[in-house]
């Protein structure tokens, strides 16, 4: 064998590992978060346990077209909780199931799906690449109600595998189980059992697929080739199944009935529930194998003449770009509105529907993590200076604009700032003169300023060089502060 070709394999196994571990990860995650939940010390709880036992409980519940219940698989998960924390609440217990449930379907986020980044070799060397996965995922029954159903990837988690034939693995189950049984293994033989019942929900979960696509798009399944044989093996398989299954229940029996030993006894009386639930499961099963030909026969006659859709299709360039930009602009306005009317949909409303605000209140906050990694040190820039005139500047102006007696034209004040030569002085002067137009008197009160400059407009206008409007005339008037007010009152 080449290098190429041993190196292909073994990057194809990696990857198979690789995504194994990438299904238990979310599962890990919960006890990796449960020291940070403020409701209560979730330390003591093995979250990880209690996932997979929910996993394995809705599993089992699981049907052909129907899954578990939200709160029958809470009730399934309480007893199991409670022995991990025997001393706390059943309140605890029940927020403990629902939060676990919760971040198995994975609430809070937009597509409810997990992601992980592996790494594959190929041609091109070392790539990344993201795996999509679901553990837990809702489905709405034809009567309304919101049931769970398990995945692929949650079924997998369960019995240690990933990507195996389910064929295989249901028969590999099955000759496992029959050959502990005669070595009088119950113990282990259990364990074969529950994931050879794991294996029959599995194959019946690929049929269900195939049917649901049918519905959808008949053209998306090949019901010439694939389908076809994909039956013959199920109803083989099934046929194989009851014959094993029946033998192994007969067995199971016989050694419950003959033994003494009572925990022998009981480990065989489990056997017989988990291997009779299996020959009900292939029951279903198999009605649902009978009825696929006739599923595709009405959705082939019913998707085939449910006529063409009513409008036609609008060549967006040819139809309407190419002929709205030879428009003149105030022709091209019409087209352009309607389309975009058209295209943006309704108009979100600005206040939600009652039922909508209901759910958006009670819809719980996702979880973030507090630690968002290192804060990066920010380099700091000296503040500008922003004022435009000095402080011997104001001192100036202060001194001109103190006209406690006689008031003075904006035009002598300017002139006089002037003949001091002092940069900026004639500027600073003219803006508090209009900021004087419309003093705050009371914000100089607030302040407890003593005076406060006024500027009247007496019609006469400005005869400067570098500034124009209203030759104002500018004095001071003292202000009277709100305490002094207040003793003159008393």
């Amino acid at each position: 064998m080449r290098d190429d070709e041993t190196g292909g394999l073994a990057d194809e196994g990696l990857t198979r590992r690789l995504k194994a571990l990438a299904c238990t990860a979310p599962l890990h995650d919960l006890d990796a978060r449960k020291a940070k939940l403020d409701w209560a010390d979730a330390t003591i709880y093995q979250m990880a346990e209690v996932a997979l036992h929910t996993i394995d409980q809705v599993t089992i519940a699981m049907d052909f077209d129907t899954g578990a219940g939200h709160d029958e698989v809470i009730d399934r998960l309480l007893p199991f909780i409670a022995q991990q924390a025997p001393s706390r609440m059943p309140e605890e217990h029940v927020r403990v199931a629902k939060w676990v449930l919760d971040n198995l379907i994975n609430v809070g986020t937009t597509d409810r799906g997990f992601r992980r980044v592996y790494g594959s070799i190929g041609p091109g060397g070392y790539q990344r690449r993201q795996f999509d996965f679901k553990l837990l995922v809702e489905l709405a029954a034809p009567d309304g109600e919101v049931y769970l159903r398990a995945t692929d990837e949650a079924i997998n988690v369960l019995v240690g595998a990933l990507d195996t034939d389910v064929e295989s693995a249901q028969i590999a189950a099955e000759v496992k189980l029959e050959n502990l049984i005669a070595r009088g293994r119950l113990a282990d033989a259990k364990l074969a059992a529950e994931q050879a019942r794991y294996r029959t929900v599995q194959y019946g979960e690929t049929l269900r697929a195939k049917l649901d696509a049918t519905r959808r798009d008949v053209r998306s399944v090949d019901w010439e080739r694939e389908v076809p044989e994909l039956l013959d093996s199920a109803l083989s398989h099934i046929e194989a199944r009851f014959r094993a299954e029946n033998a192994i229940l007969k067995n199971i029996t016989t050694a419950r009935d003959e033994t003494e030993d009572l925990d022998r006894k009981r480990r065989a009386a489990e056997l017989v529930d988990i291997v009779g639930d299996c020959i009900r499961r292939h029951t279903r099963l198999q009605s649902r194998l009978a009825d696929a030909g006739a599923v595709f026969r009405a959705e082939q006659d019913r998707q085939q003449f449910s006529g063409p859709p009513q409008r036609a299709t609008l060549d967006l360039f040819g139809q309407l770009l190419v002929p709205t930009l030879g428009l003149p602009l105030a022709d091209a306005v019409a087209p352009v509105e309607h389309f975009f009317h058209a295209a943006a949909g309704i108009t979100a409303p600005v206040v939600p529907s009652l039922s909508s605000l209901v759910s958006l209140l009670l819809r719980p906050a996702p979880e973030r993590d507090q630690l968002v990694g290192e804060i990066p040190e920010p380099e700091l820039m000296p503040a500008e200076v922003t004022d435009k005139f000095g402080d011997d500047v104001w001192r100036r102006a202060d001194e001109l604009l103190d006209l406690p007696e006689v008031p003075r034209r904006l035009s002598g004040l300017l002139e006089e700032a002037r003949r001091s030569r002092q940069p900026g002085l004639a500027a600073l002067v003219a803006l508090r003169a209009v900021h004087a137009y419309s003093p705050g008197v009371g914000a100089a009160r607030r302040q407890g300023d003593r005076q406060v400059l006024l500027a009247v407009d007496d019609g006469t206008l400005l005869d400067d060089p570098e500034f124009g409007g209203a030759d104002l005339l500018l004095s001071t008037a003292a202000v009277e502060r709100a305490d002094e007010e207040e003793e003159e009152v008393a």
